[in-house]
């Protein structure tokens, strides 16, 4: 049986923030259920362990995250969230002591996406002093991610407003050390026992709309990533927020079935080939990150 390394669960599609780099779903904005969240859970048990509360949408906006991850537990799955971190004070007591979360990851590059009213040292140490509570009372690990940099020029502007927070993380946790002159794009560093910093560069999402296109290629979609949509689409990736690849809906069919359809097959052997099938998927820049 198929065993996926990264399982992602949207559960929910809305966010509170409006981020340059990132495409604006144009599905109904929605909140995944108690009953919903579970019924996925029983059926792709079998597939994973490890399930990433990520597609769209900010998960620390559910109102029932801390139910979402009390559910996850009894049913012996460990737990990733991506969030964009400015509603990590409001929620620590929803997270802290989870034991099913294993990874946060925070999106920092989400500051500058935006046009935020907030204090960017206020917003960085928010997030930081939950990272040391974490680090502190239990084994979590946390990610900090600035992947906004500019593939034809990484000196550019973005590496000076970047430098701000940096200069903020290497304060917090007295770094004998310029984060700057350690760190490689697309390679992270340790910061702490447990906690990580990776720079990457900016990349561009897949859109039917895209003219750079190519069908030839290599993914991980649906070889050790798959996910499900907030209303029961399954996609082969994490990226495909609109669920352009629909390759069925868990809440109509049964999961074993859509993953071993037709369409999820012919998108694995293609890449088996590196051969790119789905219209979509030829103009991903990510996958680039595999060629």
């Amino acid at each position: 049986m198929k065993k996926f390394k990264k399982f992602y669960i949207e559960i929910t599609n809305v966010c509170n923030l409006s981020c340059s780099f990132c495409p604006k779903t144009n599905r109904t904005s929605q909140f995944m259920t108690i009953e919903t969240f579970s019924n996925i859970l029983e059926q792709i048990k079998p597939y994973t362990e490890y399930i990433y509360f990520h597609i769209k949408g900010e998960p620390l906006l559910h109102p029932q995250i801390d139910e979402f991850l009390d559910i996850s537990y009894e049913k012996d799955f460990k737990v990733n969230i991506t969030t964009n971190g400015t509603l990590i004070k409001k929620v620590r007591e929803k997270l802290i002591n989870k034991p099913a979360l294993r990874q946060i990851n925070f999106s920092l590059h989400s500051f500058d996406g935006n046009n935020m009213v907030c204090d960017k040292e206020e917003y960085i140490k928010d997030i930081i002093a939950f990272t040391k509570e974490a680090n502190s009372h239990t084994d979590m690990l946390i990610s900090f991610r600035l992947w906004n940099l500019d593939k034809d020029n990484i000196t550019n502007l973005q590496r000076e407003i970047n430098r701000d927070i940096l200069h903020i993380i290497e304060e917090e946790f007295n770094l004998p050390y310029k984060i700057e002159e350690k760190i490689e794009p697309g390679r992270g560093i340790k910061l702490k026992e447990r906690i990580y910093l990776n720079q990457d560069h900016e990349f561009q999402w897949p859109d039917l709309k895209n003219s750079n296109r190519s069908s030839q290629g290599f993914c991980y979609g649906l070889r050790n990533q798959i996910g499900i949509l907030v209303d029961g689409t399954v996609i082969p990736c994490c990226l495909d927020g609109e669920g352009v690849v629909n390759l069925g809906n868990i809440n109509e069919s049964n999961f074993s079935k859509i993953v071993e359809g037709d369409r999820a097959s012919n998108i694995l052997d293609g890449f088996s080939r590196r051969e790119v099938v789905e219209e979509l998927c030829k103009s991903c820049g990510y996958r680039e990150r595999f060629d």
